[in-house]
């Protein structure tokens, strides 16, 4: 049995939950219990804070972890990052109230910051030999320049809607920040057996994403035109129809490119253009 340790709460939980269950895992979401087994997969999912995570996998309480890179990278803690889970992106930031004349990192010499992230945010002075007072706190950073108590602070950005309501603004980016699957180096083989399944699992969905599966109708006379213009996985597939002067083509198309394909598809004379989401996807 596999144990992964996800954060209890809030979008970070979220995710995680819905990656598992597009992996076809499913586990009960329940706020009541710290430990629920899968009833279709072995694994066994261990709710906790999202802090303690990188911990309790280095430590070996938990085998596998997702937690935020941040979290990770603050904590220090002895574990392998597995893989990059491309979900609850955000970024840790220095910001100061907005009235201010900005010049520069020069700025922080000085000067008082309140974090939660005071590993992090230590190297970063050091790096630009700035000397501040870091002063460490839990909860509503965002509000301590407005109560007095910091000149700035650094803290996670992800849309800046709440420096926004605190009258303060972004002004360095520190890192960028994803959710991480890291895990346990002292993992037993039979155990990395089923990292394999899950992380097989996982990538399937992943190559999914984003991706539309389009079947249409196109003229022979122009199907080497078509097939030009369509970035499929290997080749389209090509079915013969009744009618000698038509065939049906089939592709993968990514969303980014979608709209700009199927408009030239459509100027070369394809009909019947039919579009639907991709679930899974093993390469």
């Amino acid at each position: 049995m596999l144990r992964i340790a996800v954060q209890s709460k809030g979008r970070l939980f979220e995710d995680t939950m819905n990656l598992l269950s597009e992996a076809d895992i499913k586990v009960s979401a329940s706020k009541r219990t710290l430990l629920v087994q899968s009833s279709n997969f072995p694994l066994e999912v261990l709710y906790l804070r999202d802090d303690d995570i990188p911990q309790s996998v280095a430590s070996g309480v938990a085998d596998i972890g997702v937690v935020g890179e941040n979290e990770f990278v603050e904590r220090g803690e002895d574990a392998d990052i597995i893989s990059r889970l491309g979900f609850s992106k955000c970024r840790l930031s220095l910001a100061i109230p907005k009235e201010i004349d900005y010049k520069g990192v020069e700025w922080f010499n000085g000067k008082k910051i309140a974090t939660s992230y005071p590993g992090i945010l230590r190297h970063f002075l050091e790096q630009h030999h700035i000397h501040a007072e870091i002063h460490v706190i839990t909860g509503s950073v965002e509000i301590s320049p407005g109560i007095g108590l910091a000149d700035a602070i650094f803290d996670i950005v992800s849309s800046g809607s709440t420096l926004v309501s605190n009258n303060l603004r972004e002004v360095e980016i520190v890192m960028q920040s994803e959710a991480l699957l890291i895990g346990n180096k002292q993992m037993s083989d039979e155990k990395k057996a089923i990292l394999e399944q899950m992380l097989f699992r996982f990538k399937a969905v992943k190559d999914a994403e984003d991706k539309k599966y389009v079947r249409m109708n196109a003229p022979k006379a122009r199907l080497q035109e078509i097939i030009n213009v369509l970035p499929g996985l290997k080749s389209p597939t090509i079915i013969p129809l009744a009618d000698d002067e038509w065939c049906s083509v089939h592709t993968v198309l990514d969303q980014k490119q979608f709209w700009e394909i199927i408009g030239k598809l459509k100027e070369m004379g394809a009909q019947g253009i039919l579009v639907t989401p991709i679930e899974k996807m093993i390469l």
